[in-house]
């Protein structure tokens, strides 16, 4: 099980890029992963060459070591790029041991807990009338979640008329979708605590399931004077790396949902530390998965294993992307991924077919306000 290589595949459908990691050993069994930080795939990619030379020779069997030795090997502790580099090779290491013992990654997490996996879907629309249609259909297909966003309009996003927007919109979907399905909000870290603060109370009578990155991210810490004026749930933590990011979150039970994500968090081997220290105060997790075939894989393997799981994000459903990249995907039916049989992470990875599809470097969109100033997308 000694590391030969370690490659990155990064590749753009449709403007969008993803990166894929491929860890191959000298014996030629192979595994694969998936890094995060959409739109920054180049860095990461260039991050993974470096990690690379840490790799090779090493026992592949020792995930926690290596892991280590990633994150603390270059003296200055890992940030979002060289974290991201890491999930993206950590998880192809729990790949290859599934694979090489025989099991499903989730047998190596303790076994599964439950036996399918409820997610939601992104739904939206350009009126609240249209997004209550797009709602009701995917409840007719068997989804139990509906998200949507705060809106902007055009490029530009003020948020006082987002408010009014939001509140229009949801009460629009739960008229819709009726009492028992559950409605998810993203706020996408567009507002600021005063305003985040007005839309939380606005909602109430609407009852979300979470009200999702109501708040930026870089200071963890203001979620302490948002939570103290709203009963609502929250949910934060999805452009958050490693479980150090999480402390003030989790040990002051600002958030109800851990925003996880697998592919930049630092991998399962970060994610299951995070879900675990979740558990002790009843946070449960719902991991962000805007990414491909690995991202959902991984998720699916960690929401089986771990008992205080709330719901799984699933942006694009196995089987109807890069097909031709992953022939095999994991299983999904009706609103509910399924447990894979198929040893390690449950997909398959054909390095060759990504040449069909050169990375060309992208950027977010960028939204600003009225006067012309930036804001968060």
């Amino acid at each position: 099980m000694r590391i030969a290589r370690v490659e990155p595949y990064p590749i753009s459908v449709n403007g969008r890029g993803y990166l894929f990691v491929q860890v191959t050993t000298e014996d030629g069994l192979t595994g694969v992963g998936e890094a995060g930080l959409t739109w920054r795939e180049r860095a990461v990619a260039e991050a993974v060459h470096h990690l690379a030379s840490l790799l090779v020779g090493q026992d592949a069997r020792r995930i926690e070591h290596l892991w280590q030795v990633m994150f603390r090997g270059g003296f200055f502790p890992a940030d979002r790029v060289i974290c991201s580099a890491i999930s993206a090779i950590d998880l192809a290491l729990w790949d290859l041991r599934g694979k090489a013992l025989g099991v499903p990654v989730y047998d190596l997490l303790g076994g599964r807990v439950r036996d399918r996996v409820v997610c939601y879907p992104h739904c939206g629309g350009p009126t609240p009338e249209a997004i209550a249609g797009a709602a009701r259909r995917l409840v007719e297909q068997g989804w139990r979640f509906i998200r949507f966003g705060v809106p902007a309009r055009g490029e530009e996003f003020e948020p006082t008329r987002a408010i009014h927007d939001t509140v229009a919109q949801f009460a629009a979907v739960r008229e819709a979708v009726g009492p028992e399905i559950e409605i998810c909000l993203d706020v996408h870290t567009r507002l600021d605590p005063a305003d985040a603060i007005t839309l939380c109370r606005l909602l109430e009578p609407y009852r979300p399931f979470f009200v999702e990155d109501p708040l930026r991210s870089e200071n963890p810490g203001s979620f302490r004077t948002l939570a103290r004026h709203v009963s609502v749930p929250l949910a934060a933590g999805e452009q958050f790396a490693t479980k150090w990011a999480f402390r003030e979150l989790i040990e002051e039970e600002l958030i109800r949902y851990a925003r996880i994500d697998l592919c930049i968090v630092g991998g399962l081997t970060e994610a299951r530390k995070i879900a675990g220290w979740c558990e002790t105060h009843y946070i449960q997790i719902a991991p962000h998965n805007p990414l491909g075939p690995v991202s959902t894989a991984a998720c699916l393997h960690l929401d089986l294993a771990t008992p205080n799981f709330g719901v799984q994000e699933l942006a694009r459903v196995p089987g109807t992307i890069l097909t031709d990249l992953f022939p095999v995907q994991v299983k999904f039916e009706a609103g509910y991924l399924l447990p894979p049989d198929r040893p390690g992470l449950g997909v398959e990875f054909d390095p060759e077919a990504a040449a069909a599809y050169p990375y060309r470097p992208g950027h977010s969109p960028h939204l600003h306000r009225a006067d012309g100033s930036f804001t968060n997308w």
